[in-house]
């Protein structure tokens, strides 16, 4: 079971699978239900009618998402020829058609080579982008619509096949925090002359967490929660001694050591029974803490660590 502190509730993440048809916030709502805590954050939003994998912080762990607020994603998706919509994928309005019959597998792959690498997107207005202190998805209910600035994205993987139906194309991308798929296939579509919308998103992984250890949601329990430690497992590690554990824990340095280089990126302290103390960052030759989490209280022992 994961970890419990003074909040008495569960401290972990949850790697979700997010069925169609629930927001983002249904899903936090539906966890904390599940979980017997009000303490559930997301890390990143998922479209109502996408799938795929959604990170969830509980307890202490909320405390650590900013660390994957940023971190890339990956999805795949089917885009379809000749008819956009007025959100971008298959729920919305039709607002225009195209004959793009004669477009062919090797015309759009030429075409989402140029979409690789570091591109600008528009949010589109049924995002959840903040504008004027209003989420856009709000004010496009309202029948309004403002204007956005472009952001600039980085699509590392774009690739394109074949489905059984002719117009449309699989999509399957890596892509940094904050890229619109359904924007990049809407402009790919605009790009071979007509236009396009997607459907079918699942989200395949959020950093290092992917739909191999994700869980559906009604099966989500605090025994299927990952530790805080493995909650921020692709970071650096500094092992750390029980006693140097307590001193941060007291919001003090650890001075710096062979072996350790004084970047800015984060680094996780770890102690001896496997337990995240904190979230470090450079100062200087130290490794200051910026996060720090409470101990594991008498006779419990962290998800993977031996017994002491």
């Amino acid at each position: 079971m994961a970890r419990r502190s003074t909040h008495d509730g569960p401290d972990g993440l949850a790697v979700v699978d997010k069925p169609a048809g629930w927001t983002s916030h249904d899903v936090v709502a539906r966890a904390r239900r599940l979980l017997g805590t009000r303490k559930v954050g997301h890390a990143g939003t998922l479209d109502p009618d996408a799938t795929g994998v959604l990170v969830l912080g509980v307890g202490s762990v909320t405390r650590l998402l900013r660390f994957l607020s940023g971190v890339g994603k990956s999805y795949r998706g089917e885009m379809v020829l000749g008819r956009a919509t007025d959100t971008l994928d298959s729920s919305g309005a039709v607002t225009g058609t195209w004959d793009m019959s004669a477009i062919t597998l090797e015309d759009v792959r030429a075409a989402a080579r140029r979409f690789v690498g570091d591109i600008e997107q528009v949010p589109p207005m049924v995002s959840a982008l903040k504008v004027g202190g209003r989420r856009l998805h709000e004010l496009a209910r309202e029948g309004i619509e403002v204007e956005r600035a472009p952001r600039a994205v980085h699509i590392a993987r774009l690739e394109v096949e074949p489905t059984a139906e002719s117009g449309v194309f699989a999509l399957e991308l890596d892509c940094s925090s904050g890229t619109y798929v359904r924007s990049l296939a809407a402009d790919l579509g605009a790009s071979l002359g007509g236009g396009a919308h997607l459907r079918n998103l699942r989200r395949l992984s959020v950093g290092c967490f992917g739909l191999d250890e994700a869980v559906e949601l009604d099966s989500l329990e605090p025994a299927r929660l990952l530790s805080p430690a493995e909650a921020l497992r692709w970071l650096p590690t500094v092992a750390v001694s029980d006693d140097e554990a307590a001193s941060l824990r007291l919001g003090r340095r650890l001075a710096g050591r062979a072996g350790v280089p004084a970047v800015p990126a984060p680094w996780r302290a770890v102690d001896p029974a496997g337990a995240l103390v904190a979230v470090l960052e450079a100062r200087g030759s130290d490794l200051q803490p910026v996060v720090v989490l409470p101990p594991a209280r008498t006779g419990e022992v962290p998800p993977g660590a031996p017994a002491r």
